[in-house]
């Protein structure tokens, strides 16, 4: 018996339709992205997990995707680390390799191994896909493509607020209305020492970054069970129910988070980037969201997270700032900013919301009729003139059916089919039938068409 096909669970296969509009919306990313002045590069799918360990946090190493070691890896390996193994100390005898996490950290590798042949500060655009051991539910998947913008070598808060400016004129090109939440990690430490527990600040920012899947209970639960004293809760508890406008919620911290040094710089850096952003036309709303953490180890100053108004999906662009990530491979203290834009997310968005252009279904505009031999060589020298001019053609590749061939026509979405019989080529004129309207209409010569079809 034949095996039955299948695919592993989170990734998924994209038909024609579905590649013309995810195309759609990598095209619109980049073309912003270029707008702005960044460059492209490309990273290999897989690193060594040397370079990626660590670098996620506790809960984020547990999703790498490991890769075993070619050859006879088990003979290599001693026999007691199977019989009592330690998952850590065995994932280093079978495994060198993994597949990438994110695009963050293989972009600092990349900085590092190529700072003597890059213009600081550099501004580099990247999509590509990411792998990650996650449980596969809607909106999340083991495999799927991020749109990554960064600039490295530059500690300028210009840069966050361009940033901005770019998610604003992304998701304003794809019609996708969403809210900009903005924070700052140095705030969350600030917190952290207000409440008197800096040292379990990475759980706090872990637990936070959970609060809208478990609820500020199950936040509480989670901060109690790491022996965060109650009082210490009950005081951030407060902050992240404060409500009140952006420059309402920047007062309260600053009287809360007056007696820290760290807090109060983000505090300041956050009012530097919304007094900046106040002179720009946005269309997207913008705030500061006191929940928001962003639960990754390297994020050290501004962190930002956007959500979809009209569809309850999680984040679809989310991102911050890292002061020393090149450090680990090397190169210290050079800062940089960056946002991943979903692309899964966003297209799940799009189509729910009907979001699309019409056009993105179709991939060829024009479609000829084979009727014959005849017809067919005559043909082909009006399709190379429609490619020539930048217009994708084809032809029925032999004479079948006109029923047969008006169907591949239809179920591929082309708008215009030309029909060339004896008449046609007798008088050099076409008989264009629109597949919209039904119209049918005859051009003197090709040259009317590409005017219609470039006008």
């Amino acid at each position: 018996m034949a095996q039955k096909p299948s695919i592993p669970k989170g990734t998924r296969d994209f038909t024609p339709a579905e590649m013309v509009k995810r195309d759609y919306i990598f095209d619109t990313i980049k073309s912003v992205f270029k707008l702005y002045g960044y460059q492209p590069i490309e990273t290999p799918a897989m690193e060594n997990l040397s370079t990626l360990l660590g670098k996620y946090g506790d809960e984020g190493d547990k999703l790498l995707f490991k890769i075993l070691n070619s050859g006879d890896f088990v003979e290599k390996t001693p026999i007691e680390k199977f019989q009592d193994p330690n998952s850590t100390e065995l994932t280093g005898f079978i495994s060198e390799k993994g597949l990438r996490y994110d695009l963050t950290v293989p972009f600092a590798r990349f900085v590092v191994q190529n700072r003597n042949d890059i213009s600081f500060p550099f501004k580099r655009y990247q999509i590509q896909p990411v792998w990650r051991a996650d449980k596969p539910q809607k909106g999340r998947y083991r495999e799927f493509f991020q749109c990554d913008v960064d600039v490295i070598g530059s500690n300028s808060l210009l840069n966050e607020v361009e940033l901005v400016q770019i998610i604003d004129d992304v998701f304003r090109r794809l019609n996708v209305n969403v809210t900009i939440k903005l924070n700052n990690r140095k705030v969350l430490y600030g917190i952290a020492e207000y409440i008197g527990e800096t040292e379990k600040f990475m759980s706090i920012t872990i637990a936070i970054d959970k609060l809208d899947k478990i609820g500020i209970e199950g936040v509480k639960r989670e901060l109690s069970a790491d022996n965060i004293s109650m009082p210490g809760i009950s005081k951030l508890e407060e902050i992240l129910d404060f409500k009140g406008s952006t420059s309402e919620k920047l007062n309260f911290l600053m009287e809360k988070l007056s007696g820290t040094e760290t807090g109060k710089k983000g505090i300041e850096e956050m009012q530097t980037v919304f007094n900046m952003l106040t002179n720009l036309a946005l269309t997207s709303n913008v705030e500061l969201d006191l929940t928001l953490a962003r639960g990754l180890n390297y994020y050290t100053g501004a962190i930002f997270e956007v959500g979809a108004n009209d569809v309850k999906i999680g984040s679809i662009c989310g991102g911050g700032r890292y002061d020393d990530l090149t450090g680990i491979f090397g190169l210290p203290d050079v800062s940089g900013v960056g946002v991943s834009f979903g692309a899964d997310r966003i297209y799940d968005v799009m189509t729910e919301l009907n979001l699309f252009p019409s056009d993105t279904g179709s991939t060829t505009q024009v479609f000829f009729v084979n009727f014959g031999e005849k017809e067919q060589n005559y043909c082909l020298g009006l399709l190379e003139k429609l490619r020539k001019e930048g217009i994708n053609a084809e032809i029925y590749p032999e004479s079948a059916k006109m029923k047969k061939q008006m169907s591949y026509a239809n179920n591929k979405n082309i708008p215009y089919v030309i029909l060339i019989g004896e008449n046609e080529m007798k008088n050099g004129t076409l008989s264009v039938k629109n597949m919209h309207t039904g119209d049918q209409i005859s051009y003197e010569n090709i040259n009317g068409l590409i005017n219609k079809l470039k006008g």
